[in-house]
């Protein structure tokens, strides 16, 4: 299917590569122009409108991410094309924290997003509240514990949503999906953002989610977020 796309959008020399997680990627060419390429079933569309909704916002804040150049569907699939960067996994570590914490300057007065967005190809909720404690009760793990229902699993969870009465961090950007598969370096070591699913909360959410599957690598990002919390 991924013919019927290329040929719709003008694509050429498709080669299939890494990445994504639950999509197809390939590397193309526009107009003689390398790009990136992310296809699934049609369904996807808003997930890929939310991805490129993020990646400007974090280019806005004046991170380094992939700029969107197009998205929607063709050849009866879903796509998001994007521009082509070469991306490591080493780089400057201490620069990745500090272009994060420059991220989390960018602030609002409500906790949430204009827009829902998507944690892989689950919908996460983004409408917006007045309170952390609030935002995260009502849009983060609701949702969980209901989803889990729908699931079969039924979990009598604790309100431990208690134990942000009173936290009232500043309502900043964050890229909102920051495990160690979502940042990269390009070849001259500098920092890159990808694959957000960005709102408004404590910037503590991104520091937490560098610990899944272990974080790894992004144990130096965290150092430094928390030596420029001490001053920032």
């Amino acid at each position: 299917m991924h013919d019927a796309v290329c040929a719709a959008l003008g694509l050429s020399g498709e080669q299939p590569v890494r990445g994504g997680c639950i999509h197809q990627c390939y590397r193309a060419a526009l107009a003689g122009r390398p790009v990136f390429l992310k296809l699934n079933e049609a369904r996807y569309a808003d997930a890929f409108a939310a991805e490129a909704d993020g990646l400007r916002a974090l280019r806005r804040a004046g991170a380094r991410a992939p700029e969107p150049i197009g998205h929607g569907v063709a050849g009866g699939e879903a796509y998001l094309l994007m521009e082509w960067l070469e991306i490591g996994s080493r780089g400057d570590f201490a620069a990745l924290g500090t272009m994060l914490a420059a991220t989390h300057r960018a602030h609002s007065d409500r906790y949430g997003w204009p827009r829902d967005n998507y944690i892989g190809s689950t919908l996460q909720e983004n409408a917006p509240c007045a309170g952390w404690a609030e935002f995260w009760r009502r849009r983060r793990l609701e949702p969980q514990l209901a989803l889990a229902s729908r699931n079969g699993y039924r979990l009598e969870a604790p309100p431990v949503w208690r134990l942000l009465e009173g936290h009232k961090p500043a309502a900043s950007l964050i890229h909102g999906d920051l495990w160690s598969g979502n940042a990269g370096f390009l070849a001259d070591g500098a920092p890159v953002l990808f694959d957000p699913a960005v709102y408004y909360g404590d910037r503590e959410a991104d520091v937490a989610m560098t610990e899944l599957f272990g974080g790894g690598y992004l144990v130096q990002v965290r150092a430094t977020l928390r030596l420029l919390a001490r001053v920032l």
